[in-house]
């Protein structure tokens, strides 16, 4: 059976165990971008992402001895929480193989869904090699992205976008082993073909990007990346014969525009975004010969990302556009030094967010202290006039960010 139509027919299967999440416009995207920008937001999903559309799709249509006799996965995160859900939703015994360095936040609400992890492997695919150990026992692998049946249900995003955006002109969707770009190309180049379909890889995990030039698979070397869910050395065999005929543009994106993305996202939108889910507006909003077309839907494909990256990526946002500068000051050792330079600062509105004081290092001469200020500023602009302000009154100090 044509896979367009396994699409429409994953939909009617997996209808009550997913949640049809929202497509919503963004006036201050589109603004941003001089595009009508839309975001469909798969961070909303059953377990916080796209995955489950896929893994119940597959699960569903065992037959009693193959629920059986279990499933095992691998994946550094949502491909997990989607078969550990899925499985507990139809009665089935999952095993995950998770990468040694895949977030604890993953490993746990994994486990909370019913997974019996297990942590193997530096990456996704040392894991996925792990996982096929389990298969050959008899366990039933569930591949994140190699498999029709899992293309097909990641392919049901395509089918609501058209639905709720029958005029909708490109939509832009984070890659990295290919079924969720596979599945929503398949259904919307079949029902209307004139609707660009544009892939978001991270440039330091580029191999689905690199094939599509190519037009042949080529194995990337990955490096580490905020975007850990599509970080994939190898695009699928089954995704890349649909990617490379279907697919009209790949484009990567770099960390600090993911970081970007991020915060962007949360600040603007009050939208929670893991690294992946947030390549898309990296892309639209990094400039030149990014996403092409007018009226754009853009897939946030989760939110699963964890609280401590989380708070990183904001730290480092902030700093890139001037809101958080970090200074280190030298002063002379006296009474009322500290409050000088605080009042100095409290004068030009910026916010102290924290003082460090140190008198006692080797580097430190006698009778001054070493003092960094983290500030709290409106922006770039900003930022140089309290440098300027704190020129003009004699002080020395370096910029630590």
């Amino acid at each position: 059976m044509e896979l367009w139509r396994e699409i429409e027919l994953a939909r009617k299967r997996i209808r009550k165990a997913i949640r049809r999440t929202p497509l919503v416009y963004s006036d201050t995207f589109s603004k941003m971008a001089g595009k009508e920008v839309y975001l469909k937001l798969e961070n909303l999903q059953k377990a916080g992402s796209f995955k489950i559309r896929g893994a119940y799709n597959k699960l569903s249509q065992f037959s009693a001895p193959l629920k059986k006799k279990g499933v095992v996965a691998a994946s550094a995160g949502n491909h997990a929480q989607g078969v550990a859900f899925a499985s507990s939703l139809l009665g089935i015994h999952a095993t995950i193989v998770m990468p040694v360095g895949a977030s604890m936040a993953k490993q746990t609400a994994t486990k909370a869904y019913g997974g019996e992890v297990i942590l193997f492997g530096q990456d996704t695919d040392e894991a996925l090699a792990y996982a096929s150990k389990f298969a050959e026992k008899g366990q039933n692998l569930v591949h994140p992205f190699d498999d029709e049946q899992i293309i097909a249900g990641q392919g049901t995003i395509g089918l609501e976008i058209l639905e709720d955006l029958p005029d909708v002109e490109a939509i832009a969707v984070p890659v990295g082993g290919g079924g969720l770009i596979a599945g929503i190309a398949s259904i919307v180049k079949k029902k209307k073909p004139r609707v660009r379909i544009c892939g978001v890889q991270a440039v330091r995990a580029p191999s689905a990007f690199l094939s599509w030039k190519k037009r042949k698979i080529v194995e990337a070397k990955v490096m580490p990346t905020l975007a850990d869910g599509i970080a994939i050395r190898k695009v699928g065999q089954v995704p890349f014969s649909i990617i490379r005929d279907q697919v009209d543009q790949m484009v990567t994106v770099g960390e600090d525009e993911i970081a970007s993305a991020i915060l962007t996202l949360m600040e603007r939108k009050r939208v929670i975004a893991e690294g992946a889910g947030a390549a898309p507006l990296a892309a639209l909003l990094s400039g030149t010969e990014k996403i092409s077309g007018h009226k754009i839907v853009l897939v946030i494909s989760g939110g699963n990302i964890d609280v401590h990256l989380l708070d990183r990526i904001i730290e480092k946002g902030l700093a890139q556009t001037g809101r958080l500068m970090r200074l280190e000051v030298s002063l002379r050792d006296i009474p009322g030094a500290l409050a000088k330079i605080a009042d100095l600062v409290g004068r030009h509105h910026a916010n102290i967010l924290h003082i460090s004081h140190e008198r006692t290092a080797k580097d430190i001469p006698i009778g001054y202290s070493r003092v960094v200020l983290a500030l709290e500023t409106r922006g770039l602009e900003h930022t140089r006039e309290v440098r300027s302000a704190l020129r003009e009154e004699g002080y020395e100090f370096r910029v630590l960010s």
